[in-house]
C-alpha cells in the first residue's frame, strides 16, 4: 500500500463531495466530477459516501479516500465514526478511510478504527484538530494525519487554513495531508512549504455554491459599502 502514498506524495487531492440535497448531488455527478479532476492534475480523491465511492471506482483507478458522514445523538464525531462504516468504505473501493481523530466523546475508540482499516488492507488518515491528536494517531499506528478538523470544533470558523498544524504533524514521521479552508493555490503551495506531502483542496474545487457565493457576497458587500 505504500506505493498509494507514493503516488499522491507531492500532489493535490480533490475532495468531491457535493452539497449534501444540492443539485449536484448524486453518485453519477461526483463521479464526473472526479475525473475532471484527475484530468486537471489531480493525484487522487476524497469521496464521502459508499455510493459516491462505488461510482467513482467504477470510473478510475486512482488512490481514494474514503469516508462516511454521519450525526449522531451522542457524540460530536461525524466522520466514519464507526469501523464498520470504514469496512464497507474499503469493500467500495477506498484505498484510503479517513476518520475523526479528535479527543473527544465517541462511539468507538481510534485503535479500534485503525485495526479494522489495517486488517481490510487499507491505509487509515485521522483526521485531526490538534497535534496531540496526531500523535495519538501516529501512536495507533494511523499512516496518514490531516489538519482537517482544525477550526471545527467550536467557535468561529477560521478564515484560512491551519499551516501551522501543517507542520506540527509533519514532525511526527507520518504521511502529512493539509486540508481545510484552501482556497487558493498560494496556500497550497505555502503547506506544502510546511511539510505536507499532499493538498486536499474540496470547496474551491467541487463545489460551485459556494465559489458563487465568495463572489456573490463579495459584491453586495462592495454595493452597500458604496466604495469605488
Amino acid at each position: 500500500m505504500s506505493s498509494i502514498l507514493e503516488q499522491l506524495r507531492g500532489g493535490l487531492i480533490v475532495s468531491c463531495q457535493p452539497v449534501i440535497g444540492g443539485p449536484l448531488d448524486r453518485p453519477e455527478i461526483t463521479a464526473a466530477f472526479a475525473l475532471a479532476a484527475l484530468d486537471g492534475g489531480a493525484r487522487g480523491l476524497r469521496i464521502e459516501g459508499v455510493e459516491n465511492l462505488k461510482a467513482v471506482r467504477a470510473v478510475t483507478k486512482a488512490p481514494v479516500i474514503g469516508l462516511i458522514k454521519q450525526d449522531l445523538a451522542d457524540s460530536p464525531v461525524r466522520i466514519t465514526p464507526f469501523a464498520r462504516q470504514a469496512n464497507a468504505l474499503i469493500e467500495a473501493g477506498a484505498d484510503i478511510v479517513a476518520f475523526d481523530a479528535t479527543d473527544r466523546v465517541r462511539p468507538e475508540p481510534i485503535s479500534s478504527l485503525i485495526a479494522a482499516i489495517n486488517t481490510a488492507g487499507a491505509l487509515a488518515m485521522a483526521d485531526c484538530s490538534s497535534v496531540e491528536d496526531g500523535e495519538r494517531a501516529a501512536e495507533l499506528g494511523c499512516e496518514l494525519l490531516g489538519s482537517t478538523m482544525s477550526g471545527y470544533l467550536g467557535g468561529p470558523i477560521p478564515d484560512g487554513p491551519d499551516l501551522e498544524l501543517v507542520a506540527a504533524l509533519s514532525r511526527c514521521g507520518r504521511f502529512t495531508v493539509a486540508e481545510g479552508r484552501y482556497q487558493r493555490p498560494a496556500e497550497a503551495v505555502q503547506a506544502q512549504k510546511n511539510g505536507a506531502d499532499a493538498v486536499v483542496v474540496g470547496s474551491a474545487i467541487s463545489r460551485p455554491e459556494h465559489i458563487t457565493s465568495w463572489f456573490a457576497d463579495a459584491l453586495t458587500g462592495h454595493a452597500k459599502t458604496g466604495e469605488r
